[in-house]
């Protein structure tokens, strides 16, 4: 190779590597945030990168553009690692054009991710995008209609994950909507629609764009959002994390990874964890740090829909997906937005070879005029379709109540679970003791000397008879009654038995989900 073709290459190089330039690096560095490289630098192994189109120009003649040809335009792409295992992945260059989704860059993420559909391997999205360039017109919405083409054909197959790491608006939050977990981060991270100057010409509303699609918006409110991070670093470190847990594709087992927890260790403090008044209030979340390996739970949509946790961790070494009700926050009562986030979380797993296992303690689904306008029904079936459908090892404990239609959903016996035990504290009927006594004995009651000393005699004579797992038991509606200290060791020997478990749906193109 010449020395002139040497140099004009390393020129070429050194112009992608610059982005926009020291002036527009240092203003992204003032707002808080990294560039494309730096972010890539902290989110794979140190020297794994390996770019690809990296000479990849725009092709817009019009507006001035034919001057301004930067290499890369505007977005990094490639492949690379984290723990050692492979990824494909893109980072918006916000100090080029302000990131925005030209034809050419859009065809370099495109690639990206036909490559990783052929390899097998996630996909990670760093978003940090002006939206659609304007001087390129409909070209580059098309663009945005060929990765969103991708990220649907890719769903299910790859794991997709997608970081807004500054802003993100229009067309362009359908990308990271149909991938499978979105990171924010608070302070930068932006995503809307519309923004707040169309919102207020439309509906006369003052918003900003932070209290219209901010990270706590999107975290707390829509659950848009799955995880939120302080800055870019520790963004790029949640990542990092997640992807720990996740398979490389749908037709491989999330990685294996030993430890020093004992598989049959036993939780003493578990027996006294359930409360004895069956109104009281518990953190489920305690007996899942309790029970799976070294008390590592990575929790998914934190602060959205609290009543309902999910999660990834580990049992024996093997990824399993936690499905738990939340005692603490509304009773763990199923409602609209604890259904739906649970529905996502069974699908995602039950795509990617995750056993689920669910700790159950459901009161039943939220009573009420707007639960029920709001689609209660329609949206309750998803969760209940999501278990149905799921086709990997389900594990049920069921911690104290089971009531009604809830006790269905949640992964019971009769919808495929494939190993349900039960606590002692465990309550499985139709309903609570006092709501049920008062309603089969409501005449007696009423025609009683002293009422209220019957009513608490048949609430009783209830609770004795139904509001516990032994009749549920006897019909082979769960496999066990445990003691909760044996928890973990159960779990980890039921998940070695079913790690074989083959399940199949009857052949169809899909199902009709009440979406």
């Amino acid at each position: 190779m010449s020395r002139e073709v040497t140099e004009r290459l390393q020129q070429l190089r050194a112009q992608s590597a610059a982005g926009g330039g020291a002036e527009r690096v240092a203003a992204q560095h003032a707002r808080g945030k990294l560039t494309a490289r730096e972010r890539l630098e902290l989110l794979l192994d140190q020297s794994s990168f390996e770019e690809r189109d990296a000479f990849v120009t725009h092709r817009c003649d019009a507006f001035g553009m034919a001057e301004h040809k930067p290499p890369g335009d505007g977005c990094v792409t490639g492949t690379g690692r984290v723990h050692g295992r492979p990824v494909a992945v893109y980072a918006q260059d916000f100090t080029v054009f302000g990131g925005s989704l030209s034809e050419s860059n859009a065809a370099k993420i495109c690639k990206v991710l036909d490559l990783a559909m052929k390899l097998g391997i996630p996909v990670v999205g760093l978003n940090d995008s002006g939206g659609a360039r304007i001087q390129e017109g409909v070209v580059s919405l098309a663009g945005y209609s060929d990765l969103f083409l991708r990220n649907t054909l890719a769903s299910g197959v790859v794991p997709q994950i997608s970081a807004i790491l500054g802003p993100c608006a229009g067309g362009a939050v359908y990308s990271p909507a149909l991938t499978d977990f979105v990171f924010m981060v608070e302070g930068t991270s932006v995503m809307h629609i519309t923004g707040p100057e169309v919102v207020e010409a439309v509906t006369k509303e003052k918003v900003s764009s932070e209290e219209l699609g901010g990270a706590e918006v999107h975290a707390r409110v829509s659950g848009v959002s799955h995880f939120t991070a302080g800055d870019d670093a520790e963004c790029m470190a949640q990542i990092r994390r997640l992807l720990g847990f996740l398979p490389l594709n749908n037709a491989e087992d999330a990685p294996l990874l030993p430890n020093d927890d004992p598989p049959d260790r036993e939780d003493p403090a578990l027996d006294a964890l359930v409360p004895d008044a069956v109104q009281q209030p518990y953190d489920s979340k305690d007996a899942i740090r309790s029970v799976v390996d070294q008390g590592d739970f990575l929790e998914v949509h934190k602060d959205f829909a609290r009543n309902i946790v999910v999660g990834f961790a580990r049992l024996g070494g093997r990824v399993v997906g936690i499905v738990a009700n939340q005692p603490a926050v509304l009773a763990g009562v199923l409602d609209i937005d604890a259904s739906v986030k649970g529905a996502r979380f069974v699908r995602f797993c039950d795509a990617f070879n995750i056993p689920l296992v669910t700790f159950e303690d459901v009161p039943g689904f939220l009573p009420g005029k707007a639960q029920e306008h709001g689609g209660i029904i329609r949206h309750g079936a998803k969760l209940l379709y999501a278990y149905c459908e799921a086709t990997v090892p389900k594990l049920t404990v069921i911690t104290r109540k089971a009531y009604g239609g809830a006790y269905c959903v949640l992964s019971s016996k009769h919808i495929r679970g494939d190993y349900n035990v039960a606590w002692p504290s465990a309550q499985i009927a139709v309903m609570g003791a006092e709501g049920a006594a008062r309603i089969i004995f409501r005449k007696e009651i009423q025609a009683a000397a002293d009422p209220e000393e019957l009513e608490q005699r048949k609430i009783a004579e209830y609770q004795q008879r139904f509001a516990n797992p032994w009749i549920a038991a006897e019909r082979g509606y769960v496999d066990d009654v445990i003691r909760p200290r044996e928890t973990r060791p159960r779990l980890i020997r039921a998940l070695g038995v079913l790690h074989t478990k083959r399940d199949l749906n009857p052949p169809k193109k899909h199902g009709c989900m009440p979406l």
